[in-house]
């Protein structure tokens, strides 16, 4: 089961950095390249909206692969994923309101909570 969450972790990590760093350093191919599959319509996110958005997302990846902290064994992990779980609920809330598909969301908050669940102390 162990390796399975880490597993678990390490695409979340992956996920995530990508989507950050994208976020960081290429908004404006980005949001051309959204703007273009919603058939033109706005994002309706600035950039110091998504610096932000970006930059929680990759302290989310670095917080579920951290192997060791200062807390108890495993606390990073799981605040780590809940916060990832958060920001994906509000991710869906975003893409519902825009009537687009929210699967990708519903995905990694499900492997965001499986995070959560597998290393919770027995």
């Amino acid at each position: 089961m162990n390796g399975l969450l880490w597993i678990a972790q390490a695409l979340l990590a992956g996920i995530f950095l990508f989507t950050g760093a994208s976020k960081l350093f290429a908004y404006r191919r980005l949001m051309e390249t959204l703007e273009s599959r919603s058939r033109g319509h706005q994002v309706g996110i600035s950039r110091g909206q998504a610096a932000a958005i970006a930059l929680l997302e990759i302290a989310g990846a670095a917080g579920v692969t951290w192997p060791i902290g200062p807390w108890p064994p495993d606390i990073l992990h799981r605040l780590s994923a809940a916060g990832l779980a958060l920001l994906m609920v509000a991710a869906g809330i975003y893409h519902l309101r825009r009537k687009e598909s929210a699967a990708p969301d519903v995905a990694l908050f499900l492997l965001a909570i499986f995070v959560i669940v597998g290393r919770w102390p027995r």
